[in-house]
């Protein structure tokens, strides 16, 4: 069985730097870290993550609780999970995917938390284990998310740039700050092209702005384009369009938001901003470590950049 000496003998270094790397990676050069871990490689040398969370006091265990209705049928949260997991797995943690009613049962070290509400507020201040949210907030609380603001800032300016004469907003029917953001970053855009702005809102559901699309199409002229908050409500103009034998994209544009599956399975394929889920799930589980390492210290927020990944729902002018 591999142990300890083995590894430091393998690196060349001593069984104390080679301890040191395994639980306090951060006060190790990136040279020293390098050799070490080859060497745990080349020995197939697994630490003991029992031991080493009884020396520091630790379950080396998160909890990731999901606070918002979510699709199953969706890869959205999947690509989350993904990212959060694989941060966590170089750093000997676990991540415990819970549900409201099993979410104080167990040990942990912290908690991830996406989904949060207005309502959920009152619980969240009582939780006594670091955390950090995955979404924007009003509460001053540590959260990494995309720059929605930017983000459909960069939609809104495509569809001016591509000859859209009406750009009109699908938002989500919420009052929480991603929603408020989203909406900024479409009304300063429409101001600064000396636009007026028209929006409409909608529960985050296909089915939502297909039906209004379909029964209000009238008052859409050709040439109008739709900056949606979402891929979803984006795939339900597309729907609403298309049954009224609308030309997309010549005559009306749809642009979505999230870029997660639902953009390319739809017909056109969706223009829409791509947030780097996986990415921002890596940054949430970092964050999360960095806080715990300091005993709680707020770590302030992360924004992503948005890409804006054109396809066949909108115009593309040829240079």
């Amino acid at each position: 069985m591999t142990t300890l000496s083995d590894v430091a003998k393998k690196a060349n270094v001593s069984k104390m730097t080679v301890s040191r790397v395994i639980n306090h990676p951060e006060k190790v050069t990136d040279e020293l870290k390098e050799l070490v871990f080859q060497a745990m490689k080349d020995l197939n040398y697994k630490p003991n993550v029992a031991a080493k969370a009884l020396a520091n006091n630790r379950t080396q265990i998160i909890k990731f609780f999901i606070l918002e209705e979510i699709d199953t049928t969706e890869p959205y949260y999947m690509n989350l999970l993904m990212g959060i997991s694989k941060e966590l797995d170089k750093h000997q943690y676990s991540l415990q995917l819970v549900t409201e009613n099993s979410f104080d049962l167990g040990q942990s070290d912290g908690y991830i938390i996406t989904g949060m509400r207005a309502e959920h507020n009152d619980w969240v201040e009582r939780l006594e284990k670091p955390f950090v949210l995955f979404g924007e907030n009003r509460y001053g609380y540590d959260f990494v998310d995309t720059d929605n603001t930017k983000g459909t800032e960069i939609a809104t300016e495509h569809a001016i740039k591509e000859g859209y004469d009406k750009i009109v907003y699908v938002g989500i029917d919420v009052k929480e700050p991603f929603e408020f953001s989203r909406e900024a970053g479409y009304i300063n855009t429409m101001q600064r092209y000396q636009k007026v702005p028209e929006i409409v809102r909608f529960k985050n559901r296909s089915r939502y702005s297909n039906r209004y699309i379909e029964e209000e199409f009238s008052k859409y002229p050709k040439n109008t384009a739709f900056v949606c908050s979402s891929d979803r409500l984006a795939i339900g103009v597309e729907r609403g369009l298309q049954k009224n034998e609308a030309n997309i994209p010549e005559d009306y544009g749809v642009i979505g938001f999230d870029g997660v599956f639902l953009d390319q399975i739809a017909y056109p394929r969706l223009t829409t901003v791509k947030q780097s889920v996986f990415e921002m799930g890596a940054a949430c589980a970092t964050m999360l470590l960095n806080k715990i390492k300091q005993n709680g210290a707020p770590q302030g927020n992360q924004l992503f950049e948005a890409e804006l990944i054109v396809r066949g729902s909108t115009k593309l002018k040829k240079d």
